[in-house]
This record gives structure tokens, sequence and C-alpha cells, in this order.
């Protein structure tokens, strides 16, 4: 009898762990999943542009679980310096242009990082950035709090957007 409760316990224990969702897990040292971030902010589905040289960009769905607005103020990756950027019209023509206020979140909304809008702007990346890449980010929230993700490179031809210097304005 006690092997079968075991048994069960288990089979249960495997099935609740692969019913996770899209959210990007660590482990802790005891192998399991963290609690959600206390600044209540999330990325799902985070990417970067693979780049063999010069800037690039990360991706993802920036997701705020809570009843306040969230500002990404900056963020951090060992890979590269890191600007918040934003695509707008200049004279006729999208351009990419620094966002120093960040990107706010509207409390329980989600705000997109993508292609042609909204990105990280990886600045100097200290080498080039294959597909199947993982880079580590930090963003630092206006509460002070940081949220860690982890981001796989991938190829990415859309969107035509020129990362060079000079730009940029």
């Amino acid at each position: 009898m006690m092997l079968r409760v075991a048994a069960v316990a288990i089979v249960a224990a495997l099935a609740l762990t692969g019913c996770g969702g899209t959210e990007p897990k660590s482990e802790t040292a005891a192998g399991a999943a963290p609690a959600p971030p206390a600044a209540g902010l999330t990325v799902r589905d985070p990417w970067v542009k693979a780049a063999d040289s010069g800037m690039t960009a990360a991706f993802g769905t920036l997701v705020n679980n809570t009843g306040a607005d969230v500002t990404v103020q900056s963020a951090t990756s060992p890979a590269s310096p890191i600007e918040l950027h934003t695509m707008a019209m200049k004279d006729g023509e999208m351009v990419m242009q620094p966002q120093p206020d960040g990107f706010v979140v509207k409390a329980g909304a989600s705000h997109e990082l993508a292609p042609g809008g909204d990105h990280l702007m990886l600045m100097k990346p200290s080498a080039a950035i294959k597909p199947g890449d993982e880079l580590t980010f930090t963003l630092k929230l206006g509460s002070g709090d940081s949220v860690e993700f982890t981001a796989v490179a991938k190829p990415f031809a859309g969107a035509q957007e020129s990362y060079e210097p000079g730009t940029h304005s």
C-alpha cells in the first residue's frame, strides 16, 4: 500500500512540473521553482536577435501581475551595455530613440517589446550572438526591485531595422 501511495505521489509531482507555462524558470538550491518576483513583473517569451557583430536587440512581453503601474527604468546584461529604445516617426522616417523615462507597464496589463517597436538595445555586444545563445538580463524597476530573465538568441531578418551607430537620434 505504501509503495502505491509513493508511486501516485511521484506521478502527481511529475504531472504538475510538466504543466508550467511559457514563463522562464530558474531553479532554487532545493530544485523547486522560485516564487514570482516580488516586483510582480514577469517577462514572457523573451528572445534576442542573433548578430555576428554590431548592435542588436532583445524582445518579449513584459507582464504586470500587480494592481499598480510598473516602470522599467533600465536594463543590464553581462553581454552588452543596454539602452531602452523605441521606434518613432521623425521627418517621415522610422528612427530609434532612447526612452530615458523607461517603459510603463500598466496595472494588470502587458507591454510588448518587439522589432519595429520598443526594445532593449544591446549597444556593444562583447561577442557575436549566435542562434541558440542564452543571454541573461536584469530589469531595474522604478520601485527599486529587479527582475532577472534569460533570453535565447534567434535568427531574425524581419522589420529590417538598422542597429548600426548613427541610425538613431
